[in-house]
């Protein structure tokens, strides 16, 4: 492998890897156009590595090695970058594409550092398909089910959240998040709902269902991007 080689494979998977990260960027994502780009060109670098140096020990040693030890390392490593992307936020859970968007680009770099250019495009290609075009057929398979925020002023008391369970699950509304918050010098408590709702199921027919659940005082319905 020659130096001229190497560095063909490291601007090609800086560029690889930047086109990833730019889409990732523009939509805001916590892995963006840099942090792609490095762990691109670091795969590869790794993966350059990983055949070079049994290169070097090749005419002192019987037995060479492995050439892709050191790289079969980047596929576990890359997990410990990726979990940092994810994020809890009460029953939901974000950034799992991020993550395994992290780990297809420390493949496409570990494609390039070993040669297999065609591979890395065609996976560079997809990748970028599945994050934007796939991404809208998604939104519209969802829209099936459209988000909103349901929050509820009740009386501190037991019975109001299990009553409104009931009436959400009788009616297909998808539950997704839910958080309680206690009202500031009064004996009541808020509780937010995060759900999915049913596109046939009206908003006003909904708020007219939660309204006459004894117990609750107010209803805020919102619906979410």
């Amino acid at each position: 492998m020659s130096e001229r080689e190497i560095i063909l494979r490291l601007v090609l998977s800086c560029i690889l890897g930047g086109a990833i990260g730019f889409e990732r960027e523009r939509n805001a994502r916590p892995a963006g156009f840099r942090t792609n780009i490095l762990v691109s060109i670091g795969s590869t670098l790794m993966m350059i590595v990983s055949l070079k140096v049994p290169m070097l020990y090749e005419a002192t040693r019987s037995d060479p090695g492995d050439p892709g030890r050191i790289a079969a390392q980047v596929i576990s490593g890359i997990g410990f970058l990726g979990a940092g992307t994810i994020i809890r936020e009460g029953f939901s859970v974000k950034g799992l594409t991020t993550s395994a968007g992290l780990w297809a680009v420390a493949g496409i770099g570990l494609a390039l550092g070993a040669g297999f250019y065609l591979s890395a495009f065609t996976a560079t290609f997809l990748a970028i398909l599945t994050l934007t075009l796939l991404s809208k057929v998604e939104k519209n398979i969802s829209n099936v089910h459209r988000k909103y925020l349901i929050r509820v002023k009740a009386f501190d008391q037991p019975g109001p959240l299990g009553k409104i369970g009931s009436v959400l699950g009788e009616n297909n509304i998808i539950i997704r998040d839910i958080s309680i918050e206690h009202c500031y010098n009064e004996p009541n408590l808020y509780i937010n709902f995060r759900v999915k709702k049913p596109k046939q199921i009206e908003v006003n027919y909904l708020f007219v269902l939660l309204t006459e659940i004894v117990g609750i005082i107010e209803v805020q319905i919102k619906e979410l991007d």
